[in-house]
């Protein structure tokens, strides 16, 4: 009997040491970070969807840094005995980079939205701008680099549009401030010119008083062209009576200088020949008596002055006549209206009607402003 209870008590023994064991032994192993790593992997993940690696890298960088650091540190000590492993360096690099991921992510949401924001408010700057080019300069003679500058801009715009709606910020952004340093350079000469060419305005302010006086006091008609805004305007005793587009020649800016400069010249002219039928090759025309004195003497000057060559010719043959309506600059220095506009001037108009011809009837200032 004695040896049947050693028996059962070392049984017994066993029976509750071994399981006591098995419970220390799982009880005292580490356990692998797993759901630490999980998480900073998901986060990762989440902050690259937003992307963190384009508006907030150097966050989103240090964040993959600290993962990679926790996976090298998992490695290392899974290459250990289980019970001398130690995974608090692991966890502490996961939430570090679960830490820096999710302040790149918010920076990033963040970044993202101003730079959306800023993105449309300067697509929507430049097209103004754009609107303002075409309003003043369409007509204008620019040069062919400035223009070319200009379309070129204005293609840019229209590409960081499409990119911008497709949420492709940077590279929007990029090519708005290409377009923005185009568009703003071109604008900018463009202007100086036109500000330049405006200096004048004065003289032909005193022009158009003088015409309008004249044909106040002489009851009779009178035609001011101006040329800026593409205008023939008659007037019947100083007050206006028609008005019509005119067509100038393509390179109207500024004072006729020298024959073939395709300028339409600027200053007080009379009509002094009608011409019809096989006379002219333009349906009808008012030949203008250019060049008068001041013109002869200007050319005689600027020949003198060396701002011209002594073999320049000074210019002749200057009109308004029909065959218009092309809607734009074609003559070599003409005014050309349509040939049912050409029908009534001629028949109202005679030899000595005064035709004046300036930059412009306003200020530049009202220019811009409309």
């Amino acid at each position: 009997m004695r040896k049947v209870w050693r028996d059962v008590l070392i049984f017994s023994a066993i029976a509750v040491f071994i399981p006591l064991v098995i419970l220390l032994l799982i009880r005292f192993t580490p356990h692998p970070p797993i759901g630490e790593m999980e998480s900073a992997r998901e986060i990762l993940s989440e902050a690259g969807t937003n992307k963190a690696d384009t508006y907030s890298k150097k966050l989103f960088n240090e964040a993959k840094s600290f993962y990679d650091s926790a996976m090298v540190n998992w490695q290392k000590e899974n290459k250990r005995f289980i019970y001398f492993r130690h995974y608090d360096r692991v966890v502490m690099f996961a939430d570090l980079s679960a830490k820096k991921a999710s302040q790149a992510m918010d920076n990033s949401i963040s970044s993202s939205s101003n730079l959306k924001i800023k993105l449309k408010q300067k697509i929507e700057s430049l097209n103004e701008l754009v609107g303002q080019i075409d309003e003043l300069f369409t007509t204008y003679p620019l040069t062919s680099e400035i223009r070319n500058r200009i379309s070129k801009g204005k293609l840019l715009l229209k590409e960081s549009e499409i990119v911008y709606n497709k949420g492709q910020y940077l590279l929007a952004n990029r090519k708005i401030t290409d377009s923005e340093y185009l568009l703003t350079e071109s604008y900018d000469n463009a202007s100086a010119n036109l500000k330049n060419y405006f200096k004048s305005f004065s003289i032909w302010k005193k022009w158009v008083d003088k015409t309008l006086i004249e044909s106040k006091k002489s009851r009779d008609y009178s035609i001011i062209i101006d040329k800026f805004s593409r205008k023939c305007v008659i007037y019947l005793s100083g007050t206006k009576k028609y008005e019509f587009e005119a067509e100038l020649g393509s390179n109207w800016v500024g004072d006729k200088r020298e024959r073939g400069d395709m300028a339409t010249p600027e200053g007080m002219y009379k009509i002094a020949q009608k011409f019809n039928g096989s006379k002219t090759k333009y349906y009808k025309a008012l030949l203008l008596d250019y060049p008068n004195d001041e013109d002869k003497e200007k050319f005689k000057s600027e020949i003198a002055h060396g701002s011209l060559p002594a073999s320049a010719k000074i210019g002749g043959l200057i009109e308004i006549h029909g065959n218009g309506g092309k809607g734009i600059d074609w003559t070599e220095g003409c005014i050309a209206l349509t040939d049912y506009e050409m029908d009534l001037v001629f028949k109202i108009v005679k030899v000595g009607t005064p035709v004046t011809i300036i930059g412009s009837m306003v200020e530049l200032k009202d220019v811009v402003d409309k």
